[in-house]
């Protein structure tokens, strides 16, 4: 294409306005010389782009899912598993023993009841769906400084303590509307919806121990050493490994688990109440402090089928498909090697969802761009955004498209390691990636974006896409040069 010569004027409003990127080798100076005039030139190009069928990634998401459904596009099942520890807080305490009087025959303190509650403020699919899970008792906590990935089955690893092994093995079919809930209680606004799960059969520990249920193992462990309930590493190994809850039958929703929590149920005297009888509870839960991570299984076979359609590419979470662009590095800098790359921006424009399915998949709110062959370290050592090699860029629903202002620093990164581009085949690629978006203001008030991660939860969106020859993605630049320098 004919670059477009600028007038000098409207040249220097739009630098001034533009912010800088990196330059290519050859250009340091600076407009000190009145005489020397300003060019600026602009320039359209196409890109390339397709599907990539994501491989393993690494799981940082606060939240968790549990469930299965089928995928409207792919028409094959996608199950979520949860695996969760509780945290115990430094202080926590159970009630004095003297003022329990729930007791066993020989006079030791026991609970009443027990039950764990999974918390969800969202879900995917039909609430009406019966799903049934088996929720299993971890032998060992996840191991320390492990990098935890969207695979990992407790189960197949080796975590897991079976009924086999006189471990927990509790069945729950349960639905997403709370059947068994007063109506009364949900419509409470400090009501959550959650899924119970009864804890109150016979519990033999590792010791070979047995207690009438669960809850009395956890009571009766903090009474034989409270100093295990004060130290999270202690807890996870001498006392509550954490729980795994697996799909074993049903279909048709998802839900987003906010928290899980332990209750512990008992019976006490209220000296403040005349030494009445009640009854008291006792809550664990889980953190961010421990982990809660999502084993999802889907049909890798059946997502390689849409990442082939060679006219569109798409972006489909969790751990599911990517989009990567291929950059007309070469073509951008041809003649201009020694000009200084202002900007470049480009859209990626979304395909109207035709699915005739009532439970569409959520479109993904944040996605990031970076080179390929930099985005597993980038989420491996948790880096941050630099807007460099790594850029940000939100949904916009009036355009419904993503929107990617002034990358020029992809392409000045690609330009400077040009020497490598025969060996490495990722040079000139960058991926498109969900994530999700943590962000803070800073002291003048101003949104800070401090931590991103792989976005987990359910979405997919197909975009215009295709070969380069296509001509359906254009990256837009604009260079600048001192004359007679």
């Amino acid at each position: 294409m004919k670059a477009k010569i600028l007038a000098f004027g409207l040249a220097f409003m739009a630098l001034a306005l533009t912010a800088c990127d990196d330059t290519t080798d050859g250009i340091g100076g600076s407009l000190t010389d009145q005489t020397d005039k300003l060019n600026v030139q602009a320039d359209t190009f196409n890109i390339g782009s397709h599907s990539v069928l994501a491989s393993n990634i690494l799981s940082r998401a606060t939240d968790g899912f549990l469930g299965r459904l089928k995928d409207p596009e792919t028409q094959s099942d996608v199950t979520a598993n949860l695996m969760s520890q509780l945290y115990v807080l430094p202080n926590y305490q159970m009630p004095e023993q003297s003022i329990v009087t729930s007791k066993d025959p020989n006079g030791k303190i026991i609970a009443d009841s027990c039950e764990l509650r999974l918390y969800y403020y969202s879900h995917y699919g039909d609430s009406l769906a019966p799903i049934k899970i088996t929720t299993y008792e971890l032998d060992k906590p996840a191991e320390e400084g492990r990098q935890n990935y969207s695979n990992f089955d407790p189960q197949a690893e080796g975590y897991i303590r079976t009924a086999a092994n006189n471990g927990l093995e509790v069945s729950t079919t349960y639905t997403l509307t709370e059947l068994a809930v007063p109506d009364s209680v949900k419509k409470d606004k400090n009501h959550t919806p959650n899924i119970r799960i009864k804890l109150n059969q016979t519990y033999t520990d590792k010791s070979g121990i047995q207690y009438n249920n669960y809850g009395t193992y956890m009571m009766q462990k903090f009474y034989e050493n409270p100093n295990n309930f004060q130290n999270i590493y202690n807890f996870l190994h001498n006392v509550c490994p954490g729980f795994y809850f697996k799909v074993t039958n049903g279909i048709g929703s998802i839900a987003n688990i906010a928290a899980v929590q332990l209750v512990i149920y008992y019976r006490y005297k209220d000296a403040k109440d005349g030494n009445k009888v009640k009854t008291g509870a006792t809550h664990l839960t889980s953190t961010e402090e421990v982990l809660q991570l999502t084993n999802f299984v889907f049909d890798r076979t059946q997502l390689q089928t849409l990442a082939n359609n060679p006219n569109a590419s798409y972006l489909k979470t969790p751990a599911g498909l990517f989009t990567e662009v291929e950059l007309p590095v070469n073509q951008i800098m041809h003649g201009h090697e020694n000009d200084t790359l202002n900007s470049a921006k480009f859209e990626l424009q979304r395909y109207i969802s035709h699915t005739t399915s009532s439970y569409k998949m959520n479109i993904p709110q944040y996605v990031l761009l970076i080179p390929t062959e930099l985005a597993e370290s980038f989420f491996n050592e948790n880096k941050v955004l630099n807007n460099k090699t790594s850029f940000l860029a939100r949904y916009n629903s009036q355009t419904n498209s993503y929107k990617f202002d002034n990358m020029a620093g992809i392409i000045n990164y690609f330009a400077r390691n040009r020497s490598t581009s025969a060996s490495n085949t990722n040079w000139g690629k960058a991926l498109v990636i969900p994530v999700e978006v943590r962000t803070s203001k800073d002291e003048q008030n101003n949104e800070v974006v401090n931590r991103i991660s792989h976005y987990m939860g359910l979405s997919s969106v197909m975009l215009l896409g295709g070969n380069q020859s296509m001509g359906n993605i254009k990256i837009s630049v604009v260079y600048s040069k001192f004359n007679g320098r």
